[in-house]
């Protein structure tokens, strides 16, 4: 199996520091990072953005796999994904990652599409590794 990288450089230390986050396939590359982009609203991203960008999309991906074994051969997935970040005695912890799932499967039942989309939560590598508390909420479009 792949082994994917992705790489961060910081310039300077604490909330005066700069960072840049790239990654191996170059869909990100030198991304602005620091404290102003995570607590504050300066352009850029941060850890937690770039996680919960990371749990969706293997999330959906899981999902639309599992949604072909089941037969299904056509729809469309829409995901998002809220990492909550919370104050951890003198630091912080990733407490929570929310999925947000709004579908549109042709033929398929609500209560084959709950069952199905739980299993996909399940097994999804992302939210096997996270120790956060993992919710998922849905709604299935008619």
């Amino acid at each position: 199996m792949p082994t994917h990288s992705g790489s961060a450089r910081y310039e300077g230390f604490g909330k005066d520091g700069k960072g840049f986050v790239s990654t191996q396939s170059g869909a990100l590359a030198d991304n602005p990072y620091g404290f102003a982009t995570r607590f504050e609203d300066e352009p850029g991203t941060n850890p937690e953005e770039l996680i919960a960008a990371a749990h969706a999309s293997c999330f959906t991906m899981a999902l639309s796999f599992a949604l072909a074994r089941a037969g299904y051969d056509r729809g469309t997935l829409d995901t998002v994904a809220k990492v909550t970040l919370d104050k951890d005695g003198d630091g912080f912890s990733i407490t929570k990652s929310a999925l947000e799932l709004r579908a549109s499967v042709p033929g398929i039942s609500a209560d084959d599409f709950t069952r199905i989309a739980n299993e996909a939560k399940a097994g999804c590598p992302v939210s096997k590794l996270m120790k956060a508390e993992i919710t998922l909420t849905h709604s299935l479009a008619e």
